[in-house]
């Protein structure tokens, strides 16, 4: 290896975290000037510009928000290696970054999460919530929660935690006030609340004769990007909704919603936790994907195990 290939990394993580030369170079022991120019030579190196340069402060370019994110995840590794090396302790330290969906993460794995910084007093969390599709190494995200299918990606490791039911729903008094919900053709006729996903088809997934999924064709009038509105929207009788089951069962259960087209019932997306593909998994990120594992075993009714 190139023994000048990490020449400027510390100058510029130090530099972009404190957006400042010479706040750089106060802890570093050297000028801001000396700062500059190893940042200067490491953006040559690379061929891209890493920091704008103002008379006030120092601005990430969009290529340097994607380095920073991964020389920090690169440093975070290398302290716990060498932490792990000289304790002999696999303890879970430094900074774990997570993105959740936004409803289900909420709910159900953030608390978690939570319970184990405490459990762990070296342990930190960054979570985000979220339905978008990110970029897990460039955006420097340890673990992410998915619910769906997922696309074949070689750099990324998935392990399944479950299912989750899908069931259509909507408030008593919405079904008084509209034509009654016999055959999924009626959905075309009825208004209808979704989830907004970028390009995706206005459908919902239900079962046919044979026991086959396929996609039925809806009438939209409302599109929430939160499935905590949607629920919300669907209690106060704006129309019909497929939700999951984990979400709505306390209102099934008090009578804010009923069920409808059963018979078509039965879809379901499954729910996997996944990481970046790595030869070296740090404590952290095992124990972390190890403690969703069972608390999927030990909650069916969310995980559908």
């Amino acid at each position: 290896m190139d023994p000048l290939s990490f020449d400027g990394i510390r100058e510029f993580t130090l530099a972009a975290q404190l957006q400042s030369f010479t706040a750089a170079a106060l802890q570093l022991g050297v000028t801001s000037s000396a700062v500059g120019k190893s940042v200067s030579r490491l953006e040559r190196r690379l061929g891209i510009k890493l920091l704008h340069r103002t008379t006030r402060k120092l601005v990430l370019t969009h290529e340097g928000e994607v380095y920073l994110s991964s020389c920090l995840h690169i440093i975070d590794e290398l302290r716990d290696i060498e932490s792990n090396m000289s304790t002999g302790v696999s303890e879970p330290r430094g900074r774990l970054r997570v993105d959740l969906p936004a409803a289900f993460g909420r709910r159900h794995i953030a608390p978690m999460l939570i319970d184990l910084s405490k459990q762990f007093s070296q342990l930190d969390l960054t979570l985000t919530f979220g339905e978008r599709t990110i970029d897990m190494i460039g955006e420097g995200v340890d673990l992410a929660v998915r619910i769906g299918d997922l696309h074949n990606d070689p750099e990324l490791v998935a392990r399944k935690l479950g299912d989750q039911e899908l069931v259509i729903c909507a408030a008593p008094d919405y079904l008084r006030n509209n034509p009654p919900v016999i055959d999924k053709a009626d959905l075309l006729q009825h208004d209808c609340i979704i989830g907004w996903r970028k390009g995706l088809r206005a459908a919902w997934l239900l079962k046919n004769a044979k026991g086959e999924l396929e996609q039925q064709q809806i009438l939209v009038r409302h599109e929430f990007g939160d499935g905590e509105m949607m629920l919300q929207a669907t209690l106060d009788g704006c129309g019909l909704s497929q939700l999951p089951t984990w979400l709505i069962s306390e209102h099934l259960q008090n009578g804010a919603l009923v069920t409808v087209l059963d018979c078509y019932a039965g879809a379901k997306m499954p729910i996997h936790v996944i990481w970046p593909r790595t030869r070296y998994i740090q404590p952290k990120v095992r124990m972390t994907v190890d403690a969703l594992l069972q608390m999927a075993k030990m909650k069916p009714n969310v995980f559908g195990c």
